[in-house]
């Protein structure tokens, strides 16, 4: 009885080994040391969700180049600010205006007269005086104030900031002449780090002092497009409700750390529909023309302002000179941070706030899902398979409810946490039964591994079943390939260098096909057999087929180079030499095939037949990878237009009935040439005339194609013909030897 308590205590020290690992996980959540990873995480759900609409009419006035110019030196033009406001707020109806930069009077450039400076801050003062919803800037992080008198510290209530009478004041807007802070004021500080990365996310909504609190400047433009004012804010330690003077609850802003809220961002920060944005410059070109002699330019100036009517409108600096730029879930590089405001603004308005769990549910989820995954994984036997499939799709599920409860009900779900504790607990407990696994499979692979492929030895050692004759149906891609003119290549080689070639080449296609997913079945002189999903199945086996034909053929190309840098070493037609690719996809049967002694993993079947063909009919075609219209199908399906197809023919080949539609594989998008390109628009329109039997039209279509063919005789390395010319030749025999009525298009091939 001794062993078994041996086995049962390992397994009890093992699961909790294993479950240390999730604690670990949510320590270092705790800490903040997963803040990045959850942000990337975060930047992943808003792509998921895409751009929401705005539920309140938000606009921008930015301070651009243009603006700058038109305002002057610093101080900037505060007239032209109050002017522009004013005439936003009279003539364009806006509800209210939010100005995300401090008016401080620090920043005072001696070119620009005091006299001037104090007249202009007068005419602000007054305009700021008939119109409290303008709402002016303060800040405690940065500005001018830090460089005269020091630097500002927020309070925040997170770093014990809650005695009002020992924290500082914000910088305020100052007008010198009249010696007193006017107009309505808003915070525009960020916690950054609170945010863990560049983008702002993390605003405090309030800062209290000792007379009196301040609040963020979108919070206090929410409240003036709500037609309330701050004595609407009723706080808690988790909320901030703002409340209607009859006692209901217009909304209830919940709170991080007693202060903060979290930002909810709804589009690109480029977006004129969402995010519609005019220059100061255009705003006070139109101010004017209000007064223009010109009544086309007082009808213009007009329009220009109704568009403003009802809007909260934000002017803030967007001149990258400014600085004043940081990026956002939507915007890699860095953007004006005036769209943050924006933002707050329409999720304070539209009560669309971001929900977290709290740290304990956080915790408590992390493990449950750990412990799922994890079990599941770690189960080995028969069932192995299916379990870590079950587990896959468990997490999975997770993953997918978590991106759809962000994108319907704004919840951000632990996301970098859980999955990297499921990871990493699940990669410990599926080692650790590989471990206990190894002593078995090693005496399997040492049994079969010298006369068996290793992949089919993993398959057995997997299945736990010994190999056996017997084949199964499978849909799969059989590849074929064959190097042009081989036997020109074993006359003018001594049979040193043709080994040395051909181990080179063979050994390229085989590393490409393998790391796409294939399965080597055979070589046959110079031709290489391999098939896509018949020995691990492949959904995607079409489109891996078509990738791996490509990428030998680029491999290829190179290959020529090397061989021509290596001079006398080989005869020129080594420079030259071109392989041709035959594909087709459907069902096989593939299985072991031979004798009980001796047997092989291997393919066979109508649809291998047929790919054959392929590779041997591209030639007639002067094409270097030729496939039947099934494997562009499958392709397309799970490759989209990554690999670019060319119609050719339909085709009845050797020994089959059935009319087949062929195509070329051109290239890999990525690798099309303009000329290439061009080329593709000429040829099809010859062929629509060619089917239509006009074949003076056709042949003229296919001559301009012909220019354009990336393969030309004479030019490119082994280059015979090329579709286009091979189409002509067929024009001119159509011509000679009409098909008569009810022709299909089909070609009826002579040889194989």
């Amino acid at each position: 009885m001794a062993p078994p308590k041996k086995k049962n205590a390992l397994t009890l020290l093992r699961w909790f080994v294993l479950l240390s690992l999730p604690a670990v996980w949510c320590v270092a959540a705790h800490f903040g040391l997963l803040g990045v990873m959850e942000n990337q995480a975060l930047k992943l759900f808003y792509y998921f969700r895409g751009e929401v609409a705005s539920p309140v009419k938000v606009m921008y006035v930015d301070v651009d180049t243009r603006a700058i110019q038109e305002i002057g030196e610093r101080p900037w033009n505060r007239a032209d600010f109050g002017l522009a406001a004013q005439t936003l707020l009279e003539v364009g109806r806006a509800r209210a205006i939010g100005f995300d930069f401090v008016f401080s009077d620090f920043a005072a450039s001696k070119m620009v007269p005091r006299s001037e400076i104090t007249k202009r801050n007068l005419e602000f003062a007054r305009v700021i005086h008939r119109h409290p919803e303008i709402v002016l800037a303060a800040q405690y992080s940065g500005g001018q104030a830090y460089a005269q008198e020091g630097e500002r510290t927020f309070p925040l209530l997170r770093k014990g900031a809650t005695d009002r009478t020992k924290n500082d004041l914000p910088e305020l807007p100052q007008y010198p002449l009249l010696g007193t802070t006017y107009g309505t004021i808003g915070l525009i500080d960020v916690d950054y780090q609170y945010g863990a990365d560049e983008v702002p996310r993390w605003v405090p909504l309030f800062a209290d002092t000792l007379n009196p609190t301040y609040y963020h400047l979108s919070l206090k433009l929410a409240l003036i497009a709500l037609g309330l004012d701050e004595s609407a804010l009723h706080r808690s330690a988790d909320a901030l409700d703002v409340v209607r003077p009859d006692g209901s609850l217009v909304v209830s802003i919940p709170l991080r750390e007693r202060q903060l809220l979290e930002v909810n961002w709804f589009s690109h920060w480029i977006n004129p529909e969402l995010n519609p944005r005019d220059s100061l410059a255009d705003v006070l070109l139109y101010q004017r023309e209000l007064n223009s002699e010109k009544p086309e330019e007082r009808t213009a100036a007009q329009a220009f302002f109704q568009r403003f009517e009802g809007a909260i409108i934000l002017v803030g600096p967007v001149d990258p000179l400014l600085q004043d730029l940081a990026p956002t879930p939507f915007d890699e590089s860095p953007v004006p941070k005036v769209g943050l405001h924006g933002n707050l603004i329409k999720t304070i308005y539209g009560g669309q706030f971001l929900r977290r769990l709290s740290e304990p549910m956080a915790y408590g989820l992390t493990f449950l899902i750990t412990l799922l995954v994890a079990g599941l994984s770690a189960v080995g036997g028969v069932r192995s398979v299916r379990n870590k499939i079950f587990a896959g799709v468990l997490l999975l599920v997770y993953v997918g409810y978590a991106l759809v409860a962000f994108k319907h009900y704004n919840w951000v779900l632990p996301f970098a946490l859980p999955l990297g504790s499921v990871f990493t607990t699940s990669f410990a407990a599926i080692g650790w039964q590989l471990l206990e696994e190894e002593k078995q499979k090693g005496r399997i692979k040492g049994m079969f591994g010298t006369y068996v492929s290793p992949q089919l030895v993993e398959n057995m050692v997997d299945s736990g079943e010994e190999p056996q004759l017997g084949g199964h149906e499978a849909e799969i891609t059989p590849y074929f390939s064959d190097i042009q003119a081989f036997s020109t290549f074993s006359e003018r080689l001594s049979a040193p260098q043709l080994v040395e070639l051909m181990n080179e080449y063979l050994t390229a296609c085989t590393d490409i096909i393998l790391a796409q997913g294939g399965a080597l079945d055979k070589y046959i002189g110079d031709a290489v057999v391999a098939m896509f999903g018949g020995l691990v199945p492949l959904e995607d086996h079409a489109y891996r087929a078509c990738v791996a034909s490509q990428l030998v053929h680029r491999k290829l190309a190179e290959l020529r180079e090397k061989w021509r840098s290596e001079g006398e070493k080989w005869p020129e037609i080594v420079w030259h030499m071109q392989s041709r690719i035959g594909l087709n996809s459907g069902q096989t049967i593939v299985g072991n095939m031979g004798s009980h002694a001796r047997f092989n993993y291997t393919m066979m079947g109508d649809n291998v037949n047929l790919a054959a063909r392929m590779e041997s009919g591209a030639k007639a075609y002067g094409v270097y990878t030729m496939v039947s219209e099934a494997t562009k199908t499958a392709c397309e399906k799970h490759g989209g237009d990554r690999v670019v197809f060319r119609y050719l023919d339909k085709i009845v080949v050797k020994g089959r009935t059935r009319p087949v539609p062929i195509y070329e594989i051109v290239g890999l998008k990525e690798d099309i040439s303009a000329q290439a390109q061009e080329c593709l628009e000429v040829f099809p329109m010859g062929m629509a005339l060619y089917l239509a039997q006009d074949w003076d039209a056709a042949e003229i279509r296919f001559r301009r194609s012909a220019e354009l063919e990336t393969n030309q005789p004479g030019k490119h390395p082994g280059v015979i013909t090329n579709p286009s010319l091979a189409m002509i030749a067929r024009c001119e025999y159509m011509r000679a030897h009409p098909p008569g009525p009810g022709w299909d298009g089909v070609f009826v091939m002579k040889e194989k």
